[in-house]
């Protein structure tokens, strides 16, 4: 039985390259790796050997046979994905929906190239070589693990925060444990004695940027994109009115958020937006909190949660359903992992208006829930085709959100709770080009540039390097990019040598919660 990909893929690749066989696209090579959702296992091709079980670092590849309720639906999704598709850019007469065409279109007389894997050979240059990294999220433990595969080089990690890891820790929701999984990956390599990761040291409060260049030959940026896109509605700065990300914060433990005042006295809350962050903080509102006991939840937002009276909560989206930004798998965690969960069939298209097959999966899984009985109990509703206008205050209170429809007609949506999940957002980094349009750092190829071209020794990883795209394994890619580009310089002689090399020392370890 062939092997098949989960709802956990972090999409880093680690199994494309273990794969003998190349059963496993997109590649790092592929156009479609980029913007996949997750990776695909072609059931064709696969030899059942399991070496990506072993290399997967989340645990998201299993025998289809063994797959556990709730997942058996991946079967026909990794398949699907290989299957004919239409194509609508070459009609043929002979064949008007473009049929023959694949989703992974592979020529039958050769097969793929293999995802290349680096051998990383010994550095050009003498001595020891520092590295100093800014941040310790996925972006940061990425470009570290690629850097110390060569035995010249040490890094020295500053991290603001008091526990490592970023958003795998902090933004991953406590019930999606697999996916919290890849901290164990991040746990080997903070394992590596010529890695130091310094906790609760802040740049421009503990140590300068300028220490940091002086400091070692090269500085990687990874500070991620820490604050949120803001909502800008009429009424959004009523109590009651927070964003999504503060709310993940507040559940997840996050030192900036323990002191969040989260009110879940209500009845009706609204989350804006339908990415995969809209979708958690929906689910942790209505999951049956003895659910969530065993899981790393801070145990405030447990008890708030042991007393919340939200009864509903609706995921609100501008655009039509083909159009959610919540990701194929996502969805299928939601649909067949016992949250109650309905939509009107009238604002769910047909299926078949869609050019992909990811897409038109999602259709019909909501087709599947709108056929559903509307459920009593706690529950989340998908509400799409609304333009919210602005927040309904009662003496300094949310209390609702007026909407518009495609047709013009106007609609008042109950809600004593709002989260705002419109995205992430990077903050300007004083001393380092800056980017207000995109929120990052210009850059090119992890490279950081100014006016003047490239600025010596500063390079850049991650969100704040590429935008708030992607899941935790694209960072690896992303910091391979950096990384190359860094090693390249230091070989070529265009960075300064450290004065003194810093010394090699383990991180003390830390609970991963």
């Amino acid at each position: 039985m062939p092997h098949v990909v989960t709802q956990a893929c972090c999409g880093d690749a680690s199994c494309v390259y273990a794969c003998p066989v190349n059963c496993i696209h997109p590649t790092p090579d592929e156009p479609d790796f980029g913007i996949a959702e997750m990776l695909y296992i072609d059931p064709n091709t696969c030899v059942d050997c399991g070496a990506c079980v072993t290399a997967c670092p989340v645990g998201a590849i299993t025998p289809s046979h063994r797959l556990t309720p709730g997942q058996e639906r991946f079967v026909d999704i990794n398949a699907e994905m290989y299957a004919p598709q239409p194509d609508t850019s070459t009609p043929d007469m002979a064949d008007p929906l473009g049929l023959t065409a694949a989703r992974f279109p592979v020529d039958p007389g050769r097969r793929l190239p293999l995802a290349p894997v680096g051998h990383p050979e010994g550095l050009a240059v003498d001595g020891p070589v520092s590295i100093g990294i800014v941040g310790s999220g996925p972006s940061a433990m990425y470009a570290a693990d690629e850097l110390l595969r060569h035995h010249q080089v040490s890094v020295t990690m500053y991290e603001r925060l008091d526990r490592p890891f970023g958003l795998a820790r902090f933004g991953v929701a406590p019930d999606h444990g697999s996916t919290r999984t890849v901290m164990r990956l991040f746990d080997d390599v903070a394992s590596n004695p010529a890695l130091e990761i310094r906790l609760r040291t802040e740049v421009g409060r503990d140590v300068t940027l300028a220490e940091l260049r002086a400091r070692h030959s090269a500085v990687i940026w990874a500070g991620g994109a820490p604050t949120d896109r803001p909502l800008t509605l009429p009424g959004a700065e009523a109590l009651g009115v927070t964003s999504a990300t503060s709310f993940v914060g507040w559940y997840n433990d996050h030192p900036d958020f323990t002191d969040l005042a989260v009110d879940l006295r209500v009845r009706e809350a609204v989350v804006i937006g339908t990415g995969n962050v809209a979708l958690d903080v929906a689910r942790i509102l209505v999951r049956d909190p003895d659910d969530l006991a065993g899981t790393p939840i801070s145990r405030h937002a447990l008890t708030a949660l042991r007393t919340s009276g939200v009864r509903r909560v609706t995921v609100l989206g501008r655009r039509g359903a083909e159009h959610a930004a919540f990701t194929l798998p996502e969805l299928v965690g939601l649909v067949d992992g016992g949250i109650p969960v309905t939509v009107d069939a009238a604002e769910v298209p047909d299926p078949t208006i869609a050019t992909d097959p990811t897409t038109r999966t999602k259709l019909r899984l909501l087709r599947e829930i709108a056929a559903r009985p509307v459920p009593t109990e706690p529950h989340i509703r998908f509400a799409f085709d609304r333009t919210p206008d602005h927040l309904e205050v009662d003496n300094g209170r949310v209390g609702g959100i007026s909407v518009t429809r495609p047709d013009g007609s106007t609609e008042r949506l109950e809600a004593g709770l709002v989260l705002a999940a419109i995205g992430y957002r990077g903050r300007p980094v004083p001393g380092l080009p800056f980017d207000e349009s995109t929120g990052t750092i210009r850059h090119r190829a992890g490279r950081i540039v100014d006016a003047d071209g490239p600025v010596p020794g500063m390079y850049v990883t991650g969100w704040i390097k590429r935008g708030p795209s992607g899941f935790i394994g694209t960072n690896k890619t992303d910091s391979t990019e950096t990384v190359t580009s860094l090693l390249a310089d230091l070989e070529a002689g265009r960075l300064p040598r450290t004065r003194t090399a810093r010394p090699r020392r383990t991180l003390l370890r830390v609970g991963r919660g």
